[in-house]
């Protein structure tokens, strides 16, 4: 799964590929974004969450428009095969799965990459350009 990553260099030296224009990595939390949220205490839940409206279309949908769709959650490994089934039963499209994010919320993410972050506010809907404070390194 290569996605036609562009090969990028600096200086002759290979560094990290990049995708192509216009092309997102998705990095989506499930609980509490896409269904309910069920806490890695209560896995027997995991296998009836509920899907939240509109996750499923908007996610298939950017997944057709060839996105990548990864799964970053903060259930643990042994969760895998649960969550894997019920994504599969509700017809979710995905490429990956990251398992054990840590748990708490508040998150920073330092990255060479460009990084957009969208909270989830309790609708999947069109997604719209708005212009923000954000913290940077000082120069």
């Amino acid at each position: 799964m290569n996605h036609n990553l562009k090969e990028a260099s600096e200086d002759g030296q290979k560094i990290s590929p990049i995708l192509p224009e216009g092309i997102k990595n998705y990095m989506i939390d499930i609980d509490g974004t896409i269904c309910e949220d069920i806490p890695n205490e209560e896995p027997e839940r995991m296998l009836t969450a509920k899907v939240f409206d509109g996750a499923l279309e908007t996610i298939n949908r950017w997944y057709d428009e060839g996105h990548i769709i990864t799964f970053f959650t903060s259930r643990l490994e042994e969760h895998r095969e649960y969550t894997e089934r019920w994504l599969k039963e509700h017809g979710f499209k995905y490429h990956g799965m990251l398992m054990e994010k840590p748990r708490g919320g508040n998150y920073h993410w330092i990255d060479n990459h460009t990084v957009k972050a969208t909270q989830y506010k309790g609708k999947f809907t069109e997604m719209v350009e708005r212009r923000v404070n954000i913290e940077v390194f000082k120069k």
